[in-house]
């Protein structure tokens, strides 16, 4: 069986490796993009079982990046979950509103990051 592919989006390269290390640990291929254009020349070359994507982010945020994503008919089904430094109570809301499936919080709790992971893949 091949491994389920994630793509981590963050512009901060040592969160991005950590969380592709961490779920490659556990049987996941694992793709970093630390640019929404990078991101996208990866969703459009590979089959992305699931996005990670950081909101703040160069070249245009994580909410335009998922909105362009969700606007994407090749790409839309692909689940996307936002991730984020920022406290702003209402981020969460936020995220599901630009068409993210799930939130998750800075500094990263890995075991939580995959059972939200893992539970967006079963849907």
């Amino acid at each position: 069986m091949n491994a389920l592919k994630v793509l981590i989006l963050d512009d901060e390269r040592k969160i991005a490796d950590k969380v592709a290390a961490y779920l490659e640990k556990h049987g996941y291929s694992a793709y970093t993009a630390y640019f929404p254009s990078q991101a996208f020349k990866i969703l459009n070359s590979e089959k992305i079982d699931i996005l990670i994507s950081d909101i703040m982010l160069p070249e245009m945020d994580g909410w335009e990046a998922t909105r362009r994503l969700k606007a994407d008919p090749d790409l839309n089904a692909t689940p996307i979950l936002a991730l984020s430094a920022s406290v702003m109570s209402g981020d969460p809301d936020k995220a599901l509103e630009a068409g993210c499936d799930d939130f998750e919080f800075k500094p990263v709790d890995f075991p939580r990051l995959l059972s939200k992971i893992e539970k967006l893949l079963e849907s």
